[in-house]
């Protein structure tokens, strides 16, 4: 079981809207791919939620894992796209999924989860901090906990920064989020110093980079591989390509694929949401290939 813990949300764009949220991104694409999974998350008594609630519901999800929140609204975020497709992001405060009730003897399957996905983003506040803080803190031993540290200036909590950290088993990260982690932590200004001052310093099995158009690098123990970009033949915008790679990552550990094979699958996946518009496909073929991927020998995901 694959318990996923954050924000669903509403993605404006300028001339249309889609259902997102990097949790529900990787739920979502988890739950597509054959995985069992809850998604524990909150929305608001307004139309936005009647929406995520009524496509959460034709997907199979439970329902009984999404809150209802009839004082506060259901989270959106303002997307605009430059000339390359990349997203610029200007995110609501203070609204439903701010206020999400992580009592783990309320959360039906997480405390025996075999992997725990959680963000930041959904710690922003010093209340939610404590609540996320919290329920990872009482996760069974054993389960991975898959970290994807999603940094969203000016919604940034310090304390949720370094909490996460010292819970990941297995982090994602983005070039800009590791030099925002390295300069607030007083890490080490040589490139080749950084990883293993973060891995060290957090205790963390696994770090997956992401470099955007040059691929990424995964460092696990004494081992790191480079995975080049996989050019998308056109590309629509990039939201949700990170999302992507990081539920390929999810399912590559699961089912005890070798690092390198799943960072190709990753790759080849993130480039075909950059192919469609928002974060997730509306038509379920989108993972046929994907469906099947190879298994090899445990690689540290056991």
């Amino acid at each position: 079981m694959i318990v996923v813990i954050g924000e669903i949300l509403i993605d404006i764009f300028q001339d249309y809207e889609r259902i997102g949220g990097a949790p529900f991104n990787f739920a979502f694409h988890l739950k597509k791919l054959g995985f069992p999974v809850r998604f524990f998350t909150r929305v608001g008594n307004d139309r936005h939620g009647k929406r995520i609630i009524d496509m959460l519901e034709k997907n199979g999800f439970d329902l009984a894992d999404v809150q209802m929140d009839s004082r506060h609204s259901t989270g959106t975020v303002r997307v605009d796209l430059d000339q390359r497709g990349i997203p610029h992001f200007d995110i609501r405060a203070n609204v439903a999924y701010d206020q999400l009730d992580l009592n783990i003897a309320d959360v039906p399957g997480a405390a025996g989860a075999d992997m725990i996905y959680f963000g930041t983003l959904l710690q922003r506040t010093d209340a939610a901090c404590r609540q996320v803080q919290r329920f990872l803190s009482h996760i069974k031993k054993g389960a991975r906990r898959f970290c994807d540290i999603n940094l969203r200036p000016p919604h940034v909590n310090p304390d949720a920064v370094a909490g996460s950290l010292r819970h990941a088993d297995l982090l994602k990260v983005n070039e800009a989020e590791l030099a925002d982690i390295q300069r607030a932590f007083d890490g080490p200004t040589e490139e080749n110093d950084v990883m293993p001052w973060l891995m060290e310093t957090f205790e963390i099995d696994a770090v997956a980079l992401t470099r955007g158009s040059r691929g990424s690098l995964f460092y696990c123990h004494d081992e790191t591989i480079t995975s080049p970009t996989v050019p998308s033949p056109s590309i629509v915008d990039t939201v949700g390509a990170g999302d992507g790679y990081a539920a390929i990552l999810a399912a590559g550990c699961m089912q005890q694929i070798p690092w390198a094979e799943t960072l190709r699958q990753a790759s080849d996946f993130a480039a075909r949401i950059c192919g469609i518009a928002g974060a997730v496909p509306d038509y379920d073929t989108f993972y046929n290939e994907f469906r099947r991927l190879p298994k090899g020998a445990a690689v540290g995901c056991e």
